[in-house]
């Protein structure tokens, strides 16, 4: 079993200039954002690719958000095609300090008592790195194995493309990008296509003239992407609805939605 630590979570976090810049302008979906990024660093060793489409299908959240939080509040430090933080740093080096100094510690009272025993051995318990130091050592549950990538047909990226209100022509477009090898711009492979398509090429900024007047379920607009958490579903006509969560999960399933 992989083991993992507990962090200290400073409780007037919130009270950072940077972080009140944050809640500002992406309110508390941003907050949960920047913490959930902190988790993976230290998960990482401080250092994460700038592959904001992998971190929010990853934390399921928008490509646009993850990039600000990273870039926006200098709350990062980037580096070329990584980036880490520089609290995330020290609390780390602190930790294998401490560590270190109780590894040390415990080896010297071993020493110690065995120097005392007059020829009868000793079983020292050891001392965890995780109790010489405030984050607690906990056993991390085995997580569940990703699915595998099963590349899409032509026939099937234009229906998707059909059904929220684009030209099937964009959908061969951005079938013919990736096949075969289905890598996104930074060479990482793609996760999730249909994700990849509502994010990258169903943009009406750089495609808008490549969609349709309605979608060809009648007229009716289709979801494109639904957040449980905030339980807020978003159409293929470019709004959005807040609904219950109950509602949020059937037309997760219905429309097989990530």
């Amino acid at each position: 079993m992989k083991e993992t630590y507990y962090f200290s979570h400073d409780y007037n976090a919130r009270s950072d200039i940077k972080i009140k810049k944050l809640i500002a302008k992406h309110g508390m979906v941003g907050y949960g954002v920047f913490w959930a990024i902190v988790e993976d660093l230290y998960n990482n060793a401080n250092a994460l690719p700038t592959d904001y489409e992998s971190i929010a299908f990853d934390i399921r959240s928008e490509c646009e958000l993850v990039k600000s939080v990273v870039n926006d509040f200098d709350l990062f430090v980037i580096d070329v095609n990584t980036f880490g933080s520089s609290s995330v740093e020290r609390r780390l080096n602190e930790r294998n300090a401490k560590s270190e100094s109780a590894r040390q510690s415990a080896l010297k009272r071993w020493e110690s008592m065995r120097s005392h025993s007059d020829g009868i051995p000793f079983v020292l318990q050891s001392q965890s790195d995780g109790n010489a130091i405030k984050e607690s050592k906990v056993k991390e549950k085995k997580g569940k194995e990703k699915k595998e990538f099963v590349a899409p047909s032509v026939q099937e990226v234009q229906a998707y493309f059909s059904e929220n209100g684009w030209k099937p022509e964009l959908g061969t477009k951005a079938y013919n990008h990736y096949h075969p090898d289905w890598k996104n711009s930074q060479g990482k492979k793609v996760l999730n296509w249909k994700q990849t398509m509502r994010t990258v090429w169903m943009d009406e900024g750089k495609n808008g003239n490549m969609k349709i007047a309605a979608p060809k379920s009648g007229g009716v607009k289709v979801p494109i992407s639904v957040n449980i958490y905030d339980c807020i579903v978003k159409y293929s006509d470019g709004t959005s609805l807040t609904l219950p969560k109950v509602e949020c999960l059937r037309i997760k399933e219905e429309y097989h939605l990530d």
